[in-house]
């Protein structure tokens, strides 16, 4: 399956529209935004893309509410700390924010998932711990490392991962 991974958007849409343009070039079957999306028109472009899409809040998502009337209006799963993500097969991915450490640390901890997906920091994040591959696609906006905005898409029949530099 393949997943298109974008976090911190935080209402750029030109830009999430970038990389949500990049990922269907690349055929993503799912899209998971990992919080900070900011803006609940967001929401609504995604939905757009006629592929499931998946949406974790983050600790810059003061209108929590309005994001969840709005991704439950046009059927986009969205939780306010953690969701999962079904691969097949019983497999699941598991996305959250990582702004709450301790639930990032129990997640992959736990070892039950084969991926972990989250973002917060702004940071590009592809790490296996133990069982579990933890990956962070960077940031859409206001990216740290590396210092453009980007994105990744997850293949997982294969286990690959590429990142998308989004230029706009």
């Amino acid at each position: 399956m393949k997943i298109g991974i974008v976090s911190d958007s935080h209402g750029k849409s030109e830009r999430l529209n970038a990389a949500i343009i990049a990922m269907k070039r690349s055929q993503v079957e799912a899209i998971v935004h990992c919080g900070d999306i900011s803006d609940p028109d967001d929401i609504d472009r995604l939905a757009e893309t006629g592929v499931a899409v998946y949406v974790v809040a983050g600790n810059m998502d003061h209108r929590v509410s309005r994001l969840r009337e709005v991704a439950e209006k046009r059927g986009v799963h969205f939780s306010s700390e953690v969701l999962e993500v079904p691969l097949g097969d019983g497999c699941h991915l598991v996305a959250t924010h990582g702004h709450d450490q301790r639930v990032l640390g129990e997640l992959i901890a736990d070892q039950q998932f084969g991926y972990v997906c989250h973002g917060h920091t702004h940071c590009r994040r592809d790490e296996r711990i133990d069982k579990t591959r933890v990956i962070n696609p960077g940031a859409l906006c206001h990216p740290k490392r590396p210092p453009v905005p980007s994105a990744a898409i997850l293949d997982t029949g294969s286990d690959t991962l590429d990142w998308l530099e989004i230029n706009v």
